[in-house]
């Protein structure tokens, strides 16, 4: 069997949750990727992270709940891994 190692993460959180994954896949030698809401932009998850995708939008159902929105960020960033955090997507993984 063949291991895939992760090369950039994407984190569908936000916070001191988001931070804290940033922090450990960053000692794993990872690309972190961001994603935040219109009024998150300058919190200092996103300022943490190596790269940042903004979700249009104030809410959280209308940024970090909208699959669709958060699917479109990992690929769009390349990333190839999704960790889906604490609360949010986390609850329907």
């Amino acid at each position: 069997m063949t291991m895939t190692h992760i090369k950039r993460l994407l984190i569908a959180n936000r916070g001191e949750i988001a931070r804290r994954v940033m922090r450990s896949a960053s000692n794993m030698g990872i690309h972190t990727v961001a994603i935040y809401s219109d009024g998150d932009s300058n919190e200092p998850f996103v300022r943490d992270a190596d790269e940042g995708w903004a979700l249009d939008g104030m809410t959280a159902t209308e940024t970090y709940l909208d699959m669709d929105k958060v699917l479109v960020a990992a690929e769009s960033s390349g990333a190839d891994a999704i960790h889906p955090g604490y609360g949010f997507l986390s609850e329907n993984a």
